[in-house]
């Protein structure tokens, strides 16, 4: 849905940190660390019982390019950010961190999203070792206390949503019990398609920009006052800045992706979407 640079080509069973390569088994991947961020970080409390109630009402996407937020209002808006991208080839699992700087305020709520690709030379696996190798791939870039939550992005095929579902209930396990988890959705599937109606997740982000064939039935929706037939889709909506929507269901989180990377000069459009919240 949100497509970083294209990740290192296949290699052999490894999963990759950055220009290094570290050998490991999908059998001992689940005690694989790697620590990303420096910053202090918004703390999530275990005691909420909504996971979700710690997140503000507007998160930029801040994708691989070097980005500095600190122009951001503090606390009021949060930043979900490519913490790296996971690459199926094969039964093997690839992991590239970010590549890029991120400077944010202190005190900005932090999400860590993962993009999971697939190799198109080496078609993947699928299997359960390869769903826990990710999960924990993708445990590995969020292991620092004090994260806001935790995000996936991944275009699931119908033929992957199998594989999807074991790698999401793995990783909701190994999370921490408080901490929410979030994925990105297509505006189908939060309309007619009801596969994602199972998942733990704690929100699914209809994306609603480059929706392709689907965008009139969705815009028509929600022009018509309609709205998004699964609850665990109407806790937010993804927008971009180059295709606002302005026929949106009150009360939405809004995540807001800027093709151009973010500057202060985007201020006022983030302040028109908190007003039409």
């Amino acid at each position: 849905m949100i497509r970083p640079h294209s990740p290192p080509a296949a290699g052999k069973t490894i999963i990759a940190l950055g220009a290094s390569l570290l050998l490991i088994s999908l059998a001992l991947v689940a005690g694989f660390r790697h620590p990303l961020a420096r910053a202090r970080l918004m703390r999530v409390s275990a005691s909420s019982g909504n996971r979700l109630a710690s997140l503000p009402p507007t998160i930029v996407w801040a994708w691989e390019r070097p980005e500095d937020l600190r122009f951001l209002p503090a606390g009021r808006v949060g930043v979900s950010f490519l913490a790296g991208t996971v690459t199926l080839s094969g039964d093997t699992v690839r992991l590239q961190p970010r590549r890029n700087a991120l400077q944010v305020r202190k005190g900005t709520p932090l999400i860590a999203c993962a993009r999971i690709e697939i190799d198109s030379a080496h078609p993947a696996a699928l299997s359960s070792d390869q769903a826990a190798a990710a999960s924990a791939a993708i445990l590995s870039l969020a292991n620092l206390d004090g994260f806001a939550a935790v995000q996936v992005d991944f275009d699931a095929a119908v033929s992957e949503r199998s594989f999807y579902g074991s790698l999401l209930r793995d990783l909701r396990r190994r999370l921490p019990p408080a901490m929410p988890l979030s994925i990105t959705a297509l505006a189908s599937w939060c309309m007619d398609d009801s596969w994602i109606a199972g998942l733990p997740v704690d929100e699914a982000v209809p994306m609603l920009f480059r929706m392709g064939p689907d965008a009139e039935d969705v815009r028509l929706l929600l022009a018509q006052g309609g709205d998004f037939s699964l609850p665990v889709c109407r806790e937010s909506v993804g927008l971009s800045t180059d295709e606002p929507i302005r026929d949106l269901p009150p009360g939405r989180r809004r995540y807001m992706f800027r093709p151009e990377g973010w500057s202060p000069s985007a201020l006022p459009a983030l302040a028109s979407e908190e007003q039409h919240r």
